[in-house]
């Protein structure tokens, strides 16, 4: 049996095994999600929330945001609070003050510590012992805790509205005045804030010290404290990556590197590539790449400066037409929007192009793709602004609003166009490959992993329409990681390495036997553990033990390939090298150097940062996530987005002379600006915030009280010089592409004209 034969046995094996133990947990995750109740009672009959109250609760907070707003359970935006830990801070609080005064009669804060430590003690089984009756599907609080959960709420009630009483709060949370105008929404809404913190800090039925969340967040008050699953799936975490790395390593030592490169040829073998019609008009995706990270960047810089003048930029009340939550979805949505558009503009390129095949009509479907997309981007983000603006109504903002859940945020109608779209271009790239497909030769294999990718890409966007209007919060988030991590970070990267492996072959500087080996092998090494290891994003989401510890083990295995980043990017050094015709392709190579870079750094160093159970209980939600969100999406896939586009761009105009100078400078303020905004801001600030989660517990890192402290302020203003580096890269990026048309333009034009031009 061939090696490739075997290598292809072995990824499907791993893929069965690894989406059978996915289907697994999640049919677990449906029987032990924190049941959402019919009824939450006082002793004394009194009906605090009913079930309808929790289910229109959370369809306010979506509609306002949702994940865009704060976050839920530790997921979503970072300068408003955390509602699960906040409410459930303020609730602990108030049961304090409630114990304290019933029995002594002096508030909590006066007490001596000997008899606050008793009042405690009293209050941390009130808290966290499970009331709730399955036979009758309700919790019963005591009399004492309704009292508490009442304050909270109309706390909540005034944050949500216009209250003078909240407008400095409102102003530290980047909310608009009134978030939310109906006073009844605004109670609904406060069930679904208390049912996200009873079941952070509620044990589990029939265990002891482990609440639905595993425990999380961290909070003394209550004892809410790393569970020992939480300890042992670490310890494991870094066997598994200390062992995988010794084992990649062992195989490179034997394998890597024992077959001669070969020859490169005389001259570039791309220059005789015909230009298909179908391949000519991929140029307006290109267009529309540069256009959405430039309108990215500049919501990037809008809701960044939020957090220095919550609800003004530069004296301008900005939030009252657009909000931070709505300026935050557009920018993290465009980050992948304009990602995807290079990719998939890409694949529309490469497909004729490895085939020699222009289907017929492939044009026309590739113009009526783009207009498509278009009407996705502007529908989605109007329909935002209607909901965010509170002017569409919770009866329509499911299908054309905001959803709420960060990264899949688009209504579900937009949501459902967009995955028809994603099955168009699947049907234009299978149909265009499908010569290359039905050849067997020595590139069999990487086109048919490439068509492979495609169909993943594809589909598994599909994930995102397998939760409804009302499904289980922890049901949503199990379906809704499936697509970022599993589609952003899976298959997409599998399509990605596809396609720069055959690049290489069809210029000579690898051979396609070899290049098939190292291509399978590298994806079975990177899904071995980035399929399973999406469970680190569920360790807190209402997930039990079991997918904690697959979680744990299997994400270390996503950091082990990047441990010997060097090797593949000093490769593609030499391949940069090999011959003088490769300085065409010099910035795309330059591109790829710097995915291996952030690679290693952002989606290694900064990713095993928060990868660990114990790790991420306490930096979940602070801006260490980021930290590594923001250099791994851009490093990683907006470097290799735009590398990839380059590469179709000298395709796109073979004779035309690259400025040398635009590209120079977009490729190094674009990684000197990234890097700057990671090491002056986010990773001080991440740390300051960890640093008192340790201390006083994870609601007062993430409280108004810690975020408006001076220190702060000067962190936030701290990425102003790597932001405008990083614009200046962008801005130089855009001039590149709009360059190389007008030259094309000026230069077709007739010699009388041009040498008038010139005098």
């Amino acid at each position: 049996m061939s090696i490739t034969k075997r290598l292809w046995l072995g990824l499907g094996a791993l893929l069965a095994a690894s989406f059978a133990a996915m289907l697994w947990l999640g049919a677990d995750l449906v029987h032990t999600a924190p049941p959402v109740p019919d009824r939450v009672v006082a002793a004394n009959g009194q009906v605090l929330y009913t079930r309808a109250d929790i289910e229109r609760g959370r369809q306010v907070w979506q509609s306002i945001g949702g994940q865009q707003l704060g976050s839920i359970w530790g997921h979503g935006a970072l300068v408003a609070p955390d509602w699960s830990t906040d409410w459930l801070h303020r609730e602990t609080e108030a049961m304090l003050e409630l114990n304290a005064r019933t029995e002594t009669g002096q508030p909590y804060a006066l007490l001596p510590e000997g008899e606050r430590a008793r009042i405690q003690a009293q209050v941390q089984p009130q808290m966290r012992g499970n009331t709730y009756d399955a036979a009758k599907n309700q919790i019963v609080v005591s009399d004492l805790r309704a009292q508490a959960i009442s304050q909270v709420a109309a706390h909540y009630e005034s944050l949500f509205s216009n209250d003078p009483a909240t407008h400095a709060l409102r102003e530290a949370y980047a909310m608009r005045e009134n978030t939310v105008p109906d006073a009844d929404n605004r109670r609904a809404m406060t069930g679904f804030f208390y049912w996200t913190a009873w079941a952070a800090g509620t044990d589990r039925p029939g265990e002891s010290n482990r609440t639905y969340t595993n425990n999380w967040p961290y909070e003394p008050l209550i004892g809410n404290r790393p569970t020992s699953g939480t300890f042992v799936w670490s310890m494991f975490s870094l066997l598994f990556l200390i062992g995988g790395i010794g084992l990649l390593a062992w195989h490179y030592a034997a394998y890597h590197g024992k077959e001669a490169l070969p020859t490169p040829p005389s001259q570039d073998p791309l220059l005789g590539l015909t230009i298909t019609p179908s391949m000519r008009a991929t140029a307006k995706y290109f267009w529309v790449v540069v256009a959405l990270f430039l309108v990215q960047i500049l919501l990037g810089a809008t809701t960044a400066h939020y957090q220095v003048e919550g609800q003004e930029a530069y004296g301008l009340k900005i939030a009252e037409f657009l909000p931070y939550a709505l300026t935050r979805s557009w920018h993290t949505q465009l980050a992948v929007l304009w990602i995807a558009t290079a990719w998939l503009g890409t694949g529309l390129y490469i497909a004729p192009a490895i085939s020699g095949h222009e289907p017929k009509f492939q044009r026309v479907g590739v113009n009526f793709l783009f207009v498509c997309l278009l009407i996705i981007v502007v529908g989605s983000f109007a329909g935002q602004w209607f909901a965010v603006m509170q002017k569409l109504g919770l009866k329509h903002n499911f299908w054309f609003g905001h959803q709420g859940w960060e990264y899949v945020d688009i209504g579900r109608f937009w949501q459902a166009f967009l995955f028809v779209g994603l099955l168009l271009w699947l049907g234009l790239v299978g149909r265009a490959l499908w010569p290359a497909l039905k050849r067997k030769d020595e590139m069999s294999s990487i086109v048919g992993l490439l068509f492979l990718s495609t169909i993943a890409i594809g589909l598994f966007y599909g994930a995102g329409l397998m939760w409804g209007e009302h499904s289980h919060i922890s049901v949503v988030e199990y379906w809704r990681w499936w697509v970022v991590h599993l589609w952003v970070e899976g298959f997409f990267e599998v399509f990605a390495v596809a396609v720069i492996s055959f690049l290489f072959v069809k210029l000579g500087l690898l051979r396609g036997k070899s290049a098939t080996a190292n291509v399978l092998f590298a994806t079975i090494v990177y899904l071995a553990g980035g399929v399973l290891g999406m469970f680190h994003h569920l360790y807190f989401a209402g997930t039990t033990t079991a997918a904690v510890a697959l979680g744990a083990s299997f994400s270390a295995l996503e950091v082990v390939p990047l441990a010997l980043i060097g090797l593949e990017a000093h490769e593609t050094w030499s391949h940069s090298r090999a011959t003088p015709w490769m300085a065409r392709y010099k910035w795309p190579i330059m591109f790829f150097l710097a995915v291996s870079f952030w690679n290693l750094v952002g989606a290694g160093l900064f990713g095993f940062l928060i990868n660990t159970p114990l790790a991420l209980y306490y930096m979940q939600g602070l801006n260490l996530t980021p930290l590594h969100g923001h250099t791994a999406l851009f490093g990683v896939y907006g470097m290799l987005g735009i590398g990839l586009m380059l590469f179709c761009l000298r395709g796109l105009r073979p004779q035309a002379q690259w400025p040398e100078g635009a590209l120079r400078a977009a490729f190094w303020t674009l990684n000197i600006g990234l890097g700057l905004m990671a090491v002056l801001t986010l990773l001080p600030m991440g740390v300051l915030q960890l640093n008192a989660a340790l201390e006083h517990g994870y609601w007062f890192a993430r409280s108004a009280e810690f975020m408006n402290r001076p220190i702060i302020d000067m962190l936030v203003w701290m990425r102003m010089p790597g932001d405008t580096i990083f614009s200046v890269g962008a801005l130089a990026l855009a001039w590149f592409v709009l360059r190389l048309w007008l030259a094309q333009r000026r230069a077709s034009a007739p010699i009388g004209q041009l040498e008038e031009n010139r005098r």
